[in-house]
């Protein structure tokens, strides 16, 4: 009586040492047959520069995305400089894009899926969005990031990899690097994929934003004298 108890113990050990944890990683992968997307029509967009950049944004209509040219000091820091192509949107969403290509005007050149407040420069915002390749950046070693200003004119923060050495977790492989930034309440979570079908959880974080945003792709050359192009295409939204 005494052994079973003991094992028992252990066993018990066990599952809390590691059944929350393989739950959670399992979670971050969605099989293809649990999504259904549709596409959504790209003349619904507006476009337009956020916070005056030196160099105006071109946006160009392709059958299924966009190719964006875009100039702007960052988005980063208190107030942000880029090229915005948006919807207004209200209430929950899941959309997905693929990026077929980002020109590096600078190390840090952005582009990829935004929920925004507002259209002033300090808006507070959700930014999942890609880096040109996957070489070192402040403690990241890939091509994924999560940025967010959770207070109005304040300096953003970022979400990283659980790991800087190595191979990259989340990596890009452009023509395949697709993007996806989901919305439940005020839960906002970026998600990884290089076939669109198959998904990776980068990272969940809660922000308390008004129903109705601004809903669209955002790029930044993150660099003022200097151009970046983003290559957006298969710009769908996933049926839940």
């Amino acid at each position: 009586m005494i052994k079973k108890n003991v094992f028992h113990s252990f066993l018990m050990f066990l599952l809390v040492l590691t059944g929350p944890g393989l739950i959670a990683q399992t979670n971050q992968i969605s099989t293809p047959n649990q999504l259904k997307s549709k596409p959504i029509p790209v003349a619904s967009f507006k476009h337009g520069d956020i916070g005056n950049p030196s160099i105006n944004g071109i946006v160009k209509l392709s059958e299924n995305g966009f190719d964006i040219t875009a100039g702007g000091v960052d988005i980063w820091g208190v107030k942000d400089e880029f090229t915005f192509v948006y919807v207004e949107r209200t209430g929950d969403f899941d959309l997905i894009s693929r990026i077929a290509n980002l020109t590096a005007a600078n190390l840090y050149t952005k582009a990829g899926i935004m929920a925004r407040e507002n259209l002033t420069p300090g808006s507070r915002h959700i930014y999942f969005q890609v880096f040109p390749d996957n070489n070192p950046r402040n403690n990241n070693n890939g091509g994924y990031e999560f940025q967010y200003r959770q207070v109005k004119d304040s300096l953003m923060k970022a979400i990283y990899p659980k790991s800087s050495v190595g191979a990259p977790e989340f990596p890009i492989a452009f023509p395949n690097t697709w993007i996806r930034l989901q919305r439940i309440k005020n839960e906002f979570t970026g998600y990884y994929s290089n076939d669109g079908k198959t998904w990776k959880a980068y990272t969940t974080y809660t922000l308390e934003l008004p129903s109705k945003i601004y809903l669209g792709l955002a790029v930044t050359s993150h660099n003022p004298g200097k151009t970046a192009s983003a290559t957006f295409r298969d710009i769908e939204e996933f049926v839940h």
